[in-house]
């Protein structure tokens, strides 16, 4: 589904300079549940630094991680993994909430070959990869068991959690699908500010005006949010006035400040002569039409097997660079503070290629670089100009190799010796050149884009939201998704944005007294 155009907004990237000018697919859903109904469903809040970050950049404490820290469990329930195993020492049951209606677990399909080794290394070398009980916990640093968005073997999302039949029996909601927003409309001022009365959308050929009461809350997502407030007349005026939108709203940081992390992916493929014979990969899976089959069938049948998980992941793990890298040559150490990793490692029994293969995703987590999102045509339905920025600051840069050698240092470990052939791509002997060529060559997104809604301290000169989410310089108009979440937190982004929405939703109950 994730590469089925029926279920994306099919967006391709301005050639990118960090990727030595290549345009890459940027997926985002078109499905109700959005990117939750798509993703990798891995489920990482971040580092307790990050959220402290946000605080201090919107001035805001009730951004911070301990104030937040509820939101994380108000959203989530913590569920037994489809196998039904043993779960203790594999995460802490004390940082994650029960009665949530978004589903959280551990992998429900057993790996023991890589799962054996992956922990193994983590006693071989401690002082790199140490083993961490629970990286929701606030503290990142180590190699963890992955957790992720499941229940019952199934994909929990924003649409199975947040409307079911409880929510979307509530008189006061309505789902529209298949109708798209264009902008909004009936623009008036109010106490010297804008405010807008009402929002245009598509339905089929026809067009319509749903009118706002009391306030208008965009949720249209990374791209989809900045998109409608500069078709609105919102954003900057060199932008608007070159497509002839009258700008109602010169708001210059509009699209601006995408924070996104590169990824690279390398694999080992494994020695047919020194692993068991009936090794379980998910190699051995879509290799296999006869054992893809019958795990399909069996997860039709019960919910169980290997089809349960996704991603393929079976552990993640999280590091800073030597303190000697580099890259702090270049630039001042970007990560929200000491505790915050640079580097994610996502460790997969699985590969491209034919055989079986391990492979590891490297992905700069705390990047320099930033990006944007910018409308190139006055259609309101016309794909925007979408432009990462990956690799535009060297640290980034300088940070992927480094991930690079610690990738190469955890195979080195004794667990692996004798069962992995050479690396791919073969990364040996290239000059510093040659290597920086070929990571712009190969890298891609990570798909963890935020920012281009950014919150900041009320009064700011910069940044699109105050921290109670109401966009700056208007009145009765809020965006809540992960455009304003303000730099990209070191994970994945799905349980920020749950957090974000969460409190989001409090302010909106709060203004209106509900």
């Amino acid at each position: 589904m994730f590469l089925d155009p029926t279920y994306s907004w099919n967006y391709t990237t301005t050639p990118i300079p960090g990727f030595n000018g290549r345009s890459v697919l940027y997926n985002r859903a078109f499905i109700l549940g959005g990117c939750s109904a798509h993703n990798g469903m891995a489920y990482t809040r971040g580092a307790a630094a990050d959220f402290d970050r946000y605080a201090e950049l919107s001035g805001d404490a009730r951004w911070s991680w301990n104030q937040l820290f509820p939101y994380f469990l108000k959203t989530e329930k913590w569920s037994p993994p489809a196998d039904q195993h043993d779960t203790r020492g594999q995460f802490n049951p004390h940082v994650h909430g029960t009665n949530g209606p978004i589903s959280v677990s551990l992998t429900g399909f057993a790996l023991p070959f890589f799962e054996g080794k992956i922990i193994q290394t983590t006693k071989e070398l401690p002082d790199d990869f140490p083993f961490n009980l629970d990286p929701n916990s606030g503290n990142e640093l180590g190699v963890s068991w992955v957790q992720s968005t499941i229940g019952g073997g199934e994909r929990s999302t924003s649409a199975t959690g947040y409307f079911a039949p409880k929510f979307i029996q509530r008189q006061n909601l309505h789902v529209l699908l298949h109708a798209q927003v264009s902008k909004l409309v009936n623009a008036t001022q109010k106490k010297g500010k804008p405010t807008f009365g009402g929002v245009e959308f598509r339905y089929g050929e026809s067009f319509f005006v749903a009118h706002a009461a009391k306030e208008i809350v965009l949720s249209g997502g990374v791209i989809g949010s900045p998109q409608i407030l500069m078709n609105s007349g919102i954003g900057a005026h060199s932008t608007l006035s070159a497509l002839g939108i009258p700008t109602i709203l010169d708001l210059p940081s509009v699209g601006q400040n995408a924070s996104d992390q590169p990824l690279l992916i390398l694999q080992w493929a494994l020695n047919a002569t020194s692993t068991p014979t009936d090794i379980v990969t998910f190699d051995s899976l879509r290799q296999n039409a006869t054992r893809f089959a019958e795990g399909l069938a069996q997860w039709n049948a019960s919910r169980t097997g290997p089809f349960v998980d996704s991603g393929d992941m079976t552990h993640l793990g999280w590091a800073r660079l030597p303190r000697g890298s580099p890259a702090f040559g270049v630039h001042a150490d970007p990560a929200a503070g000491p505790d915050a990793p640079h580097l994610e490692f996502s460790f997969v029994p699985g590969g491209q290629t034919p055989g079986n293969s391990l492979s590891i995703f490297v992905a700069v987590v705390s990047p320099v670089s930033r990006g944007s999102v910018v409308i190139n045509s006055s259609d309101p339905f016309a794909p925007p100009l979408i432009n990462p920025g990956y690799f535009s600051n060297e640290w980034d840069l300088l940070a992927m190799r480094d991930g690079i050698s610690l990738a190469e240092r955890f195979v080195s470990a004794p667990a692996w010796r004798g069962f992995l052939g050479a690396m791919t791509p073969n990364l040996a002997n290239l000059s510093s050149a040659d290597l920086e060529t070929t990571i712009r060559n190969m890298a891609a997104p990570n798909l963890h884009m935020v920012g281009t809604a950014g919150m900041s301290a009320r009064g700011a000169r910069y940044g699109v939201v105050d921290p109670d989410l109401q966009v700056k310089g208007a009145v009765g108009l809020s965006v809540i998704d992960a455009s304003v979440v303000p730099i990209v937190p070191a994970g994945h982004t799905q349980a920020a944005t749950y957090a974000f929405a969460e409190r989001g939703s409090d302010l909106l109950k709060q203004r209106w007294g509900l």
